[in-house]
């Protein structure tokens, strides 16, 4: 790398240690190449002047040339500002600042012309700009150079030390004069830059910061963008490609004889084509003598843990155990007992693993499971513990794979000396293709897009407060009809005492109503105590109470088919993703469901929208696009697994065009140059083996 871009930030000229501190410590800007690559979040458009009469809308950001013919400084008790008057040949105009108010006094040079931009503010007629931008016009030639001026991200500290926008473009205009091209490491080849029209990478980085017009600031973004997902997604690829030549998995070439008298005679239900399609991708992956690493995705009930079953039924064909991971206690126990019923009767043993089995029973299990006497074991977290010891381990399935760590996972790749299990990872949440590209890019993607036949639409209704009577007595028709009722409460993160009392206050109003003994109510929270939480379960689900009063504790597990009824209080508190997957909670049996949405009168832009699609459609997919463009990939897939959205100019969102041009491109390049050896691919495999440098901690579980 050049010595001008491996330059410490602090010896740039104009930066010093001071401010050069404060870069590394509020922005992560080290080097000139950090500063270069830090790059404008907007830009300011400066071709349009007008002039002061021609203002008037409030809020409108405007842009002017005007002299500057008075300063002065007024003091009040609490707070003084700095007020200048601007004067151009149609009128006159206040411009304020209420911070820095010595360092622009000492900037402003009165009756000098100046470029000003800023934000119209119209208070009983008067205008006003309140901190705008100056430029000084000290001569013809010291006009803008560019016409549209980046804008950085930065902190009040940097501010005050002089390092704000302006002092950031010219810093960035000095390091462009010493640039070379040969400074700038070319990454993609002749032939991808010719045949997608995109800039060279040294164009596209001056271009990003200095752009004479906005057609040269989406071509420079675009170039950039395409590179930093490409080499996401070669990336991804690659180590798929490299995973599967060096991690033999066991090889499952028999469907015998556990398999077929399952299917034959024990098969509660009979399979959709969609759940035959995806037994049937397993198969293959598990046959073939390399690591199955698949994400099963499939919307709640569609029927992911027959497919789990059948295909650790497989494994026991092949003389494999199996492990089946939940994250919580509530959803290993329902898993445990619904694989326990249907395999009642076929000879197939099965265990159960969690914190709270303790004693002689826990050695029990690890004695059979260490001997082979078991051949499905189902648990939480306390499987991957190492005293968990299997005698041989074929197959993992995990149930809500987001709620497991990386290094939680690459556990289960120990249990097993002589193979590495095949991993099945499964999700009732859906996943927008795009964030399904990046987040699980390098696994093998099955969707269950089809429910089982019979299943009868959840309605969905809003419904405000003003309505609450109405839905007393929709309440009272559902509990005489024999069925029963979630009503959940939202958490407010912030504080768990006010969730308890919110659920609390709420399960006191519902008790008045319906009060025992003709009505039994159920309580569940997350400060419960696991047994007193499986004792409330229980009691809901063995139909002796009517009503159960929870937070989102039920938003996984839980599987009531005589539950008709959800009642979500506080709507607007929830995200689409979790609002469809408490909907799942009804809707299993045969009867006719309801989610009623309750809300307050008073909903934001955002809240109207979310509950518009929950209404209008129960289709995950649907919900998980709209959850995407309304919260953006962090938020959906949770701060610990969202380490891969992190790109600087790409939105998943917005950008899904670059991103599946990326994926195409890098996949058919793998495709037909495998290990780059092509003189073409030269400088892929060379720019490849940085990207790994640069990102030591690549993942290669999935």
């Amino acid at each position: 790398m050049s010595k001008l871009l491996t330059k410490p930030i602090e010896f740039v000229k104009g930066v010093g240690p001071t401010k050069g501190k404060f870069l590394i410590q509020d922005l992560n800007i080290r080097t000139v190449e950090d500063l270069l690559y830090t790059f404008p979040f907007r830009y300011v458009d400066k071709t349009n002047y007008t002039t002061i009469n021609q203002i008037g809308r409030d809020g409108e950001k405007v842009l002017l040339k005007a002299k500057i013919t008075s300063v002065k400084e007024l003091k009040g008790k609490r707070q003084h500002r700095l007020s200048a008057i601007a004067k151009d040949d149609t009128g006159y105009i206040e411009l304020l600042w209420f911070k820095g108010v010595s360092w622009v006094k000492k900037m402003i040079i009165p009756d000098q012309e100046y470029i000003i931009y800023g934000r119209l503010s119209l208070f009983k007629g008067k205008k006003t700009l309140a901190h705008p931008e100056l430029e000084m016009i000290k001569n013809e030639s010291s006009k803008l150079k560019t016409s549209l001026d980046a804008v950085y991200s930065s902190t009040e500290q940097l501010t005050k030390l002089g390092l704000d926008n302006k002092t950031r473009r010219r810093l960035i205009s000095t390091i462009f004069d010493e640039l070379k091209e040969s400074d700038i490491q070319e990454t993609l080849p002749p032939y991808l830059t010719e045949r997608l029209k995109l800039k060279s990478r040294y164009e596209a980085l001056i271009k990003i910061h200095q752009p004479k017009n906005r057609q040269e600031a989406d071509e420079s973004i675009a170039r950039l963008k395409f590179e930093e997902i490409f080499f996401f997604q070669l990336a991804m690829l690659f180590s798929k490609q490299r995973r599967k030549l060096k991690y033999k998995g066991p090889s499952f070439q028999t469907i015998g004889e556990t398999f077929n008298n399952f299917y034959k005679n024990n098969l509660p239900f009979e399979l959709t084509n969609a759940q035959k399609r995806v037994v049937k991708e397993i198969r293959t992956d598990v046959g073939s003598g390399y690591q199955m690493n698949r994400l099963l995705q499939g919307d709640v009930g569609s029927g992911k843990t027959m497919v789990a079953l059948l295909t650790m039924l497989i494994a026991i064909d092949n003389g494999f155990q199996a492990v089946m991971l939940a994250p919580t206690q509530i959803l290993a126990q329902q898993h445990f007992d619904s694989i326990k019923e249907y395999l009642d009767g076929t000879g197939v043993r099965v265990g159960y693993l969690s914190g709270a089995v303790k004693g002689k029973e826990r050695k029990i299990v690890l004695d059979y499971l260490r001997k082979g006497e078991l051949n499905i074991i189902v648990g939480t977290h306390a499987l991957l513990e190492d005293y968990v010891v299997f005698n041989k381990l074929g197959i993992a399935v995990i149930d809500e794979q987001h709620r497991f760590g990386v290094m939680q996972r690459a556990k289960l790749w120990n249990k097993n000396p002589d193979f590495i299990p095949h991993i099945l990872v499964m999700t009732a949440t859906p996943i927008p293709r795009t964030l399904a590209m990046t987040a699980y890019g390098d696994l093998d993607v099955s969707v269950i897009d089809e429910l089982p036949p019979g299943r009868k639409e959840v309605k969905t209704l809003h419904m405000r407060e003003s309505k609450r009577y109405q839905l007393i007595q929709f309440m009272r028709e559902e509990i005489a009809k024999g069925r029963q009722i979630y009503i959940v409460f939202p958490l407010i993160e912030e504080s768990e005492t006010l969730d308890l009392q919110n659920l609390q206050r709420g399960y006191e109003e519902i008790r008045d109503i319906f009060k025992p003994p003709e009505f039994q109510i159920s309580v569940v929270h997350g400060r419960l105590k696991p047994a007193d939480k499986d004792l409330e379960m229980k009691r809901f689900v063995e139909k002796k109470t009517q009503i159960m009063v929870a937070t989102t504790v039920i938003e996984v597990g839980v599987n009531v088919p005589n539950a008709s009824v959800m009642i979500i209080e506080n709507t607007e508190r929830f995200g689409l993703s979790q609002l469809h997957q408490l909907r799942g909670r009804v809707g299993r049996g045969a009867e006719q469901s309801y989610c009623i949405l309750m809300s307050g009168n008073k909903l934001s832009a955002e809240g109207k929208e979310r509950i518009h699609t929950m209404v209008s459609t129960t289709d995950g997919f649907k919900i998980a696009e709209a959850d995407l463009r309304l919260r953006g990939p962090g938020d959906l897939m949770g701060t610990q697994q969202s380490g891969v959205m992190r790109f600087q100019l790409l939105s998943l969102v917005e950008d899904r065009n670059i991103l599946t041009t990326a994926r195409n491109v890098a996949k058919r390049i793998l495709d037909n140059d495998p290990n780059l050896d092509h003189p073409d691919n030269k400088l892929l495999r060379k720019s490849l083996k940085k990207y790994f440098e640069k990102h030591k901690d690549w993942g290669r579980i999935s």
